[in-house]
């Protein structure tokens, strides 16, 4: 599935609730479901600065796909990288740097964070272009 379509997926799955309460108990329930990142990869390098919990943020390029895998010390933000992941992880690194990232915004996401969570999201967005760029120029 494509980059589009998945944000396309997203966004109709947060339509479904009526209120903030409900998709932060959706958040939740998406980081809850994160796989679980090694623990070797829980290091200071892949810690994404900016956020204002931790966030471990790994990349590994498989034949001309990025897979991503992450993970937070706390809960909500857990759910924001689990959304991010489903949207980048397993897509080719062009793909990735091509995206304009709008479920964001079409959710409400963004304007129903803190603003440090706010920019711990843009954070997160921008650590995981760079991977793609890091690794789409290792062929």
């Amino acid at each position: 599935m494509n980059i589009q379509d998945i944000q396309e997926e997203i966004i109709e799955e947060f339509s479904m609730f009526d209120d903030w309460m409900e998709k932060y108990d959706y958040l939740i329930e998406l980081g809850k479901s994160l796989p679980i990142i090694d623990e070797k990869y829980k290091t200071d390098d892949n810690l994404i600065k900016g956020c204002q919990s931790k966030v471990w943020l790994h990349a590994e390029k498989d034949g001309n796909i990025i897979k991503y895998t992450a993970d937070s010390d706390a809960i909500i933000t857990k759910g924001i990288i689990a959304l991010l992941l489903r949207v980048f992880s397993n897509q080719k690194a062009q793909d990735i740097l091509d995206t304009n990232i709008d479920f964001i915004d079409k959710i409400g996401l963004k304007e129903h964070l803190s603003p440090t969570r706010a920019n711990g999201l843009v954070s997160m967005i921008k650590k995981i272009k760079l991977y793609a760029l890091g690794l789409s120029a290792k062929s």
